[in-house]
């Protein structure tokens, strides 16, 4: 009768260690924060269609809170390089060629969907350490002097991949389009050949404006547990 007794204490710890050790692997996190590194280029007049030509270097801080497995809205805070030049390009440009190098600042939301359920991969909810997502949203774009201060908005829209390498541990990286409200981010000259529509076209809504993309690796940290034994 002890015997008994004493295996069905054993056998109520392991299996109360084993909820615990299921409860742990299935652990949720409602934020994320971390940093990003990548390079950033820019398409405008001075470059139509050239992908990651004159391309710069780019760096921010990123948080991410998770709505569920498939669903996330992301926050970014950036600085980045753009640079374009005409010379050697097939499109003459009235006064002779000219080229700029600026630096602008880009804050943003973005609302992000997971093709998969994001997580550790283990338990009965089926998610995937590696998923590929895409996003989109809204942010601003700051490009200070030389020749005036640039404030405008910018729509992102991009896509990329993520990887749960540990249990609070993200690693990713994304491809992003910033499409801004602008056509004076290449503008650096006071005088002589600028970029601020050098033909003469009025532009309207999303015509003949500034773009410009990042292409960055982030690595992100979990914070605050969705819940901690049953507790939501």
């Amino acid at each position: 009768m002890k015997n008994s007794k004493i295996l069905n204490v054993l056998l109520s710890g392991i299996m109360i260690c084993s909820a615990e050790i299921l409860h742990a692997e299935e652990l949720e996190y409602r934020y994320e924060l971390g940093g990003m590194v990548g390079g950033s280029y820019y398409l405008g007049d001075a470059n139509y269609t050239g992908l990651f030509k004159e391309l710069n270097i780019m760096g921010g801080v990123i948080g991410r809170y998770n709505i569920n497995p498939r669903m996330a809205v992301k926050g970014n805070l950036s600085i980045a390089g753009i640079s374009g030049t005409t010379e050697g390009g097939e499109t003459d440009f009235p006064g002779g060629g000219t080229s700029f190098t600026r630096t602008i600042y880009d804050l943003g939301a973005q609302f992000e969907y997971n093709f998969f359920a994001y997580g550790e991969g283990t338990g009965y909810k089926r998610t995937h350490r590696l998923v590929p997502y895409i996003f989109g949203g809204l942010g601003f774009t700051f490009a200070p002097e030389p020749t005036e201060n640039v404030f405008t908005m910018n729509v992102p829209l991009g896509l990329g991949v993520k990887y749960k390498f540990a249990p609070r541990f993200n690693l990713g990286c994304e491809l992003s389009f910033r499409f801004s409200l602008s056509d004076k981010l290449d503008v650096t000259e006071k005088s002589g050949t600028v970029l601020d529509d050098p033909y003469g076209i009025n532009s309207s809504g999303a015509k003949n404006k500034d773009s410009y993309s990042f292409l960055s690796i982030f690595l992100t940290y979990d914070l605050s547990p969705k819940y901690r034994k049953c507790n939501n």
